[in-house]
């Protein structure tokens, strides 16, 4: 009885450790929770992303960032959108540069606010519409859950961690431990880079100061190499943008991952996790017979990350403006 008692006890920390960790407050996020109180949300939400999809299609993977940025700073409170005009909001943070989208949450909002006031938060606008960016992207569908409410904290100091392109897989897998999340997550949700383009700011060091040589990383294919140089000159204008995704940007599938096996990477982290053992295991994974689902698993490590540090309950707030706390 005592090993018993200890081991139910050990369990029981973890389980409490692990509930301040993903949800911080009473209540849980649950499938259908606004279809009561709204009904219409999530086909007003998926009409407003589809606007955006039609007006330029670099909005979907845009929103899709917009919810990990999100969360991966204070949990997926919706701290990102708060815009005082300060230097102190969160959005202005280093890590999130090029982070886009934020007119199209307020869109969604506003339609939102007309129909049902008060009600649905601007943190559940984001885990909707980033699903629906998806599925727009000929990516997989799945259920979103909801009934998270908004977070009363911006700011910009607590940006300062986020993931980089120059991170090592170490400090990666690491990043994504704290948050609740293995090295198979970080695979599948690194494996967003699928559709969307990054900037030349973002490959030039890779190209042209790689850290351990001073010249290019070696782990890019050196047929790639020149591609990559062709389009990210060196002293060249660092604006230029190009797909992560090569051959495949805008659609949502498993090719970034097979890019990743043949040095084709364009982002240096992407290229990282090819250099550890337990991600290069998950990348191999998706080629094998038979092997697991690559739209399945993303799906469950989406709602995975959906629910880091959520607020619930009569927590928080539900504001009636995205980019304004109440």
């Amino acid at each position: 009885m005592g090993g018993y008692s200890y081991t139910y006890s050990i369990i029981l920390v973890g389980v409490i450790m692990m509930s301040c960790l993903l949800g911080g407050s009473e209540g849980k996020v649950r499938v259908g929770f606004y279809n009561t109180s709204c009904p219409n949300a999530e086909t007003i939400v998926r009409g407003i992303v589809q606007q955006a999809a039609i007006s330029d299609q670099n909005n979907l993977p845009s929103l899709l960032r917009l919810h990990f940025h999100d969360c991966f700073v204070h949990g997926c409170d919706a701290s990102i959108l708060i815009d005082r005009g300060s230097e102190a909001d969160e959005k202005r943070a280093f890590g999130h540069q090029g982070v886009r989208g934020f007119d199209v949450v307020e869109t969604a909002k506003a339609q939102l606010e007309a129909v049902c006031p008060g009600v649905v938060s601007c943190s559940d606008i984001l885990a909707l519409a980033a699903r629906d960016a998806v599925f727009f992207s000929q990516g997989p569908w799945y259920d979103v859950e909801t009934g998270r409410r908004d977070g009363l904290v911006s700011n910009v100091t607590l940006a300062a961690h986020m993931p980089d392109v120059a991170d090592s897989i170490h400090k990666l897998k690491a990043m994504f431990l704290a948050k609740g999340l293995t090295a198979q997550d970080l695979v599948i949700l690194s494996a967003a880079h699928t559709i969307g383009t990054t900037a030349c700011f973002f490959v030039n060091q890779r190209l042209y100061d790689f850290p351990a040589n001073g010249g290019s990383d070696p782990s890019i294919n050196p047929a790639f190499l020149p591609e990559l140089k062709s389009v990210c000159p060196k002293n060249g204008d660092v604006n230029l943008r190009l797909a992560i995704d090569r051959g495949s940007e805008k659609v949502f599938d498993k090719r970034i991952l097979g890019n990743i096996r043949s040095g084709t990477a364009v982002l240096q982290s992407d290229a990282a996790l090819y250099q550890d053992e337990a991600t290069a295991r998950a990348v191999d994974s998706y080629f094998g017979l038979p092997g697991p689902s690559f739209e399945s698993d993303f799906a469950a490590s989406m709602i995975k990350m959906g629910r880091i540090g959520v607020w619930t309950g009569s927590k928080g707030q539900i504001r009636r403006i995205c980019s304004s706390f109440n």
